[in-house]
């Protein structure tokens, strides 16, 4: 014979949040020791966090605090704050939120404060079951914990935030710059990535700054759009074909990419004077490399550009 898993209510185990659950979860932390990967020891009920008492502080195996927090009901705004702000108080690593009902914008917040922050979070479902006449157990479901995905998940969108933060700061000395000298990107505004750029005077022409962390180049880039292709070589072609004159103008060899298998083309001049990454002490001499350089690409290319056959 096997025996049917029947649930209960919590109410009917557990009268009261506090003086029961609590009670029964200080006396048996170990319960939860068999359902995350913790060694929770020494639980202690309603510990002080400034004007507000946690339901129970534990120690994980390090002697660090977990903080637990108990709702025997569906997950809220209000107790969300709590953990954060207990976690805080008290300065905890981990914490604990054991509910009965986790609402899916608690999961994705737990979720979120997993990726964004140095503390783990386990967000814990219970449940009171039994099978016949047994008396109820428990049943606790670990709705989210910390992992290593998620950790690496975090660390990578705040090295993309900072590398944004980065290239937009960057760019907008660069543009500021700019403006002293030429009108080119005159209307152009910072970017969080790695290009800016304007047109050339004819559709499908762009001239673009391209920074990286050490490096950065100033391109000619031709792209007329879908099905543009052999246009774009085209015009590649009738550029290629001024190629000595064009260097003898910019004063230095140029790149010339008719990048094989891909629709668009581009002629560039790497310049290795550093990048977003190098000291912003750095990024003003960065700057007047750069837009000398593209000043000098636009003079190079401008008459070529005015004399394009575009009929193919």
């Amino acid at each position: 014979m096997i025996g049917k898993i029947e649930r209960v209510a919590l109410r009917e185990v557990w009268k009261h949040e506090a003086l029961d659950f609590t009670q029964w979860l200080q006396n048996n932390i170990d319960v939860l020791n068999d359902v995350i990967d913790l060694n929770l020891s020494n639980p202690e009920r309603e510990q002080s966090a400034g004007s507000f008492n946690v339901d129970i502080v534990a120690e994980d195996e390090s002697g660090d605090p977990v903080i637990i927090e108990n709702q025997l009901e569906k997950s809220d705004h209000d107790h969300l704050g709590k953990i954060i702000t207990y976690l805080v108080a008290i300065g905890a690593k981990t914490a604990i939120w054991i509910v009965s009902n986790p609402r899916p914008e608690h999961v994705s917040a737990i979720n979120w404060l997993n990726e964004s922050s140095s503390a783990d979070f386990y967000l814990l479902k219970v449940d009171a079951i039994k099978i016949g006449e047994s008396l109820p157990a428990p049943l606790f479901t670990v709705i989210v914990g910390p992992t290593l995905e998620t950790k690496e998940v975090g660390k990578a969108k705040q090295e993309m935030s900072e590398r944004f933060h980065l290239r937009e700061k960057f760019w907008t000395g660069l543009l500021n710059h700019s403006k002293i000298k030429t009108n080119l990107h005159s209307n152009i505004s910072p970017s969080k990535h790695n290009y800016i750029c304007t047109g050339a005077g004819i559709y499908g022409l762009a001239l673009n700054y391209i920074i990286r962390k050490h490096s950065g180049d100033v391109e000619l880039y031709i792209d007329r759009g879908k099905d543009s292709e052999e246009i774009n070589k085209k015009i590649f072609n009738q550029f290629y074909e001024n190629k000595e004159a064009i260097e003898e103008k910019f004063n230095e060899p140029l790149q010339w990419q008719m990048l094989e298998g891909k629709r668009a083309c581009r002629i560039k001049k790497e310049l290795n004077v550093g990048g977003y990454r190098d000291e912003e002490e750095k990024w003003q001499d960065i700057h007047e490399v750069m837009v000398n350089n593209m000043i000098k690409l636009e003079e190079a290319f401008k008459p070529y550009i005015k004399n394009l056959n575009l009929r193919l």
